[in-house]
């Protein structure tokens, strides 16, 4: 006898429900098990216990007729989660930051990828978000400056078009400290106003990246004109304004829905797995945990001589301190001199992070540290 497809959906909705009601439980033991590795400093990740608990998950899964892929990946996410939200108790703890509301600015109008980062990063670290929406990248730093804003949301680099040089270009010169990092999955999509096919379209809004990273998917149509945009979410404005069948926005589907935008293609970056690292700024810089995994960012300036560069990462090596990026940028004023952004997986409180900042200082002619904070770049432990 078929069951009625209403009551199958009513049973599946109550399921989701149910299953919401499971997630919050755990993250609450993970909030208290974060308050027990506060007390006797034990580190936030315990790789063999996350591989031991996938094992005995996927198991379990297989008498109930799961696949271990879909178990593994499920699961993953729900330990990332874990991880991150530990991490993020422990560094208030530390640093003694306010959980109720934090001012944060962004590039864009709501519906900007920036827009997204920053509601990411205060989900995780607030109660309430406070935004402050800019139309360029150095009013985000004024704000933070001035003390009108608590944090700014940058992009930095993209894994499809590569580094955000406008980014790296201002933090030569601004004294604001690097707090934290986010990592956002981009799925560009093409949105529309109304009803409309790929055939109609003869005009595509968005700012400069995702025009860059989707540079493929636009070469089969080498008709569209390109409007270029200060973010995403103007774009998608712009085009909700015109109401056009002819127009189209590269932005996401979350901020499409803002504008009431539809959905006519998706996935078009050049690259499948897309995603952009933000940056948050402060005015302040932040202690973090020893019991969490850290990133510093310094920058320094080398001289001309042949091996100059070499003769620093060496120090790096000989401290065994692990580079996760290497940027260079022309000094603005200094032809063909550069400047070197340095990312390393290490605690800028250590001794090695020390005394390797000590022994740059004597052979380069610049080293700042940017900002020491907690990698959230968790990186999944696999079953045994």
């Amino acid at each position: 006898m078929q069951r009625d497809l209403t009551h199958i959906r009513k049973e599946i909705s109550a399921i989701d429900a149910d299953l919401l009601d499971l997630l919050m439980r755990r993250r609450q033991l993970a909030c208290d098990i974060a308050q027990t590795k506060l007390l006797d400093h034990r580190p936030i990740r315990d790789k063999n216990r996350e591989r031991e608990l996938l094992d005995v998950l996927i198991e379990k899964g297989k008498s109930r007729g799961l696949d271990g892929f879909y178990i593994t990946r499920l699961f993953q996410m729900i330990i990332e989660d874990s991880v991150l939200t530990q991490q993020a108790l422990l560094q208030q703890h530390l640093n003694q930051t306010p959980y109720d509301a934090a001012r944060i600015t962004f590039l864009g109008p709501k519906g900007s990828y920036s827009h997204l980062a920053a509601r990411q990063f205060s989900a995780r670290h607030f109660n309430q978000l406070i935004e402050c929406s800019c139309h360029k990248f150095p009013d985000i730093l004024s704000l933070v400056e001035l003390g009108q804003a608590d944090y700014g949301i940058l992009p930095l680099e993209n894994t499809s078009s590569g580094a955000i040089n406008d980014v790296y270009d201002l933090l030569q010169h601004t004294s604001l400290s690097l707090v934290g990092e986010i990592t956002l999955p981009i799925n560009h999509c093409l949105l529309v106003a109304k009803e409309s096919d790929i055939s109609q379209i003869k005009t595509i809004y968005s700012h400069s990246q995702p025009f860059q990273q989707c540079s493929q998917y636009l070469n089969q149509f080498p008709h569209w004109k390109i409007v270029y945009c200060e973010s995403t979410a103007s774009a998608m404005q712009k085009v909700a304004e015109l109401d056009s069948p002819e127009v189209a926005a590269l932005g996401s589907e979350a901020g499409g829905a803002l504008y009431g935008l539809r959905l006519l293609a998706n996935n078009l970056a050049n690259q499948p797995d897309n995603s952009t690292r933000f940056i948050v700024v402060a005015q302040k810089s932040i202690d973090v945990s020893e019991q969490v995994p850290a990133k510093t960012t310094f920058i320094m300036s080398t001289g001309q001589q042949a091996g100059a560069l070499v003769d620093a990462l060496i120090i790096l090596k000989k401290h065994d301190i692990m580079m996760s990026k290497l940027e260079s940028r022309p000094i603005n004023g200094k032809p063909w001199e550069e400047m070197f952004y340095i990312d390393v997986q290490a605690n800028v409180r250590s001794l090695k992070v020390q005394q390797a900042l000590k022994e740059l200082s004597k052979i380069t002619h610049y080293v700042k540290v940017l900002g020491c904070y907690p990698s959230e770049n968790v990186i999944p432990a696999d079953p045994f």
